[in-house]
């Protein structure tokens, strides 16, 4: 079996909410480093859930790596790049 079948792609999600200053910058981050390892991203807005709401309130933006907060507020490019290339086996 090849080393790079072992990893699984990472599912990166962005949790945002409308009227969030930080979002557009931290969107601008995730789609910038997902787009360099050949991922995509998919982005929530908390207000439509209760759950992730009650649970990342005053953290937004967070960006999450398999379900898992990795970082929030303003996303560090180059801690979501060592995530995700550690994810992808890179």
């Amino acid at each position: 079996m090849a080393e790079e079948s072992k990893h699984r792609e990472p599912q990166v999600t962005l949790l945002t909410r409308q009227g969030c200053h930080l979002c557009e910058a931290a969107r601008q981050t995730v789609h910038r480093v997902t787009s360099e390892l050949g991922l995509g991203f998919h982005e929530v807005d908390v207000d439509e859930h209760p759950d992730l709401k009650a649970r990342h309130d005053t953290e937004i933006p967070v960006v999450m790596v398999n379900g898992e907060p990795k970082d929030f507020w303003q996303i560090n490019p180059k801690r979501l790049h060592k995530i995700l290339a550690k994810e992808l086996g890179l």
